[in-house]
């Protein structure tokens, strides 16, 4: 294995696990710090995919997808104030959501990676993004899924509010989703920064 293929794998493991503990831990009413950090992991599929290739993006992706598996396992048994510190729904929601996403951004990267050099890290992340966000909370706490855990049926997730706390009445989980994919949003743009600095580099 090459030395960028091990930084590769080392980064999003390190993304993934930061991800999973920050998750918890909520930034104002409508976020969690896990929606910072858990976007790079789209930076770290495109660098990969754009230094070494399809196949070893690829590669990296099923490492963090393994490494959340089991950082779900290891939470699911860890007991916190309300049970668990990861549900079942949510961990099936985070996994799924990861994969389908993270391997959406594979393809739609090496697609476009003969234009112009940031169509193919805007437009893979940005539908990554959006696949990633839609799985992941309609999984984890919309009505549809309560028969994956009714033991956890995170039924605070489902209260109706104003959405972001001004708009029109919806289920809580719905403005955490609306929230957590504007920040998405924000940080595939500022993740051109080093991903121009890193293809100049390797260019030269």
């Amino acid at each position: 294995m090459s030395r960028g293929f091990l930084i590769g794998v080392a980064a999003m493991a390190a993304v993934v696990v930061a991800s999973n503990i920050l998750v918890q831990h909520l930034f104002g009413d409508w976020l969690t710090w896990g929606a910072f950090t858990y976007p790079i992991a789209f930076l770290v599929t495109d660098l990969t995919n754009r230094l070494l290739g399809r196949d070893a993006a690829r590669r990296v992706v099923l490492v963090g997808f393994a490494v959340g598996v089991a950082c779900s396992l290891i939470g699911s048994q860890i007991e916190g104030e309300f049970g668990p510190l990861v549900s079942l729904r949510i961990a099936i929601g985070s996994g799924i959501a990861f994969l389908v996403a993270q391997l959406v951004d594979v393809v739609i990267f090496d697609r476009l990676r003969d234009r112009d050099w940031w169509r193919a890290p805007l437009a893979s992340t940005l539908v990554g993004s959006t696949v990633d966000t839609a799985l992941f909370f309609t999984i984890a706490f919309s009505a549809l899924f309560i028969f994956i855990d009714p033991a956890q049926p995170n039924g605070w997730a489902r209260e109706i509010v104003p959405l972001l706390g001004m708009g029109p009445e919806l289920p809580l989980w719905v403005s955490l989703a609306v929230a957590d994919f504007g920040v998405k949003l924000a940080l595939a743009a500022l993740a051109l920064i080093p991903f121009a600095a890193v293809a100049r580099r390797s260019a030269a």
